[in-house]
């Protein structure tokens, strides 16, 4: 049967071990000069109704490297675009490549994506998923800190795509996730109660409270995200007003661990919700994150497509 990677919650844990895993290897290779073509002939549609710079270079230059191909799509160019059911262009796509990435609006179209196509789905993003960014992260904190299991990663801001799936990886591989979101911004309940559950698996806590100084007690990683993701940048000024005091900068930073990560999915609205100090600063490892994208992507479609 085809695999598809719609969430992080789909994943088993032997799967995120092996992402990370792989992704490692893919890493050590490519910094090495190994030529490793395992996708050679083969091609992914990449579907982008969002803009985007890691998704996008990470996933055509990843299909290179694997020795495929890889054909950008934007709605302009699909006649999704003008109207044709999402039904038809799975059907259609499946014909034509091995696989389809695709970065959009509602995590439903991903969903009704991979129902009718015969080949791999990738979520690229949604408004309620980042799943490739969530595994890419796992695997840099682990290039830093080693074992995963008992780490405690905190996150500030807004409970959104990224927020989701942060969750849903930490609770998997056994690590602590403290948040700390205004009212009215926390994550979505359903996201918090399954994660809840796996936690009760994988020893994993939980925590959410409007405050970050509590939040970030003790915390081995930190990290945050834009307070308007894209789609919401009418509300930016309503956002900026509810998130005044969540900027983590480094006074916040006192109070983590004083060798804690710093991290953010990228672009950074430096001033907003992290200081140029901060992410700028000796602990950030955000552009470790933007490569690592490469490799994990990489590493995911040797595992969807190889």
């Amino acid at each position: 049967m085809k695999k598809d990677l719609l969430t992080v919650h789909d994943l088993s844990l032997t799967e995120i071990e092996k992402i990370i895993e792989r992704s490692a290897w893919l890493k050590k290779a490519q910094k090495g000069g190994i030529v490793h073509h395992p996708l050679r002939g083969k091609s992914l549609g990449m579907i982008f109704e969002k803009s985007s710079t890691r998704t996008r270079v990470s996933f055509e230059v990843g299909m290179y490297q694997l020795g495929g191909q890889a054909l950008f799509l934007s709605p302009v160019d699909l006649q999704m675009g003008r109207g044709e059911p999402v039904s038809d262009t799975a059907k259609t796509l499946s014909r034509y490549v091995d696989g389809i990435m695709i970065r959009t609006f509602g995590q439903s179209m991903v969903e009704d994506l991979a129902k009718h196509a015969t080949i791999p789905v990738i979520n690229g993003l949604t408004d309620l998923h980042h799943p490739c960014q969530a595994l890419a992260d796992l695997f840099t904190v682990q290039e830093h800190c080693g074992a995963l299991r008992g780490l405690k990663l905190c996150y500030i801001g807004d409970g959104n795509n990224m927020a989701h799936s942060l969750i849903e990886a930490c609770v998997k591989v056994g690590m602590h996730v403290s948040l700390a979101c205004p009212a009215g911004y926390a994550p979505d309940a359903g996201i918090m109660r399954e994660a809840k559950q796996v936690a009760k698996q994988t020893g994993a806590e939980i925590g959410l409270t409007d405050d970050p100084k509590k939040a970030i007690k003790d915390a081995d990683i930190v990290y945050t995200d834009v307070w308007a993701s894209m789609g919401q940048e009418k509300e930016h000024a309503l956002r900026v007003k509810a998130f005044a005091g969540y900027q983590v900068e480094e006074k916040l930073m006192q109070l983590a661990n004083p060798k804690a990560l710093v991290m953010h999915c990228l672009p950074a609205h430096r001033g907003e919700e992290i200081s140029a100090a901060v992410i700028d600063g000796p602990q950030s490892v955000v552009f470790d994150q933007a490569e690592n994208r490469l490799h994990t992507q990489k590493a995911i479609l040797e595992m969807l497509m190889g």
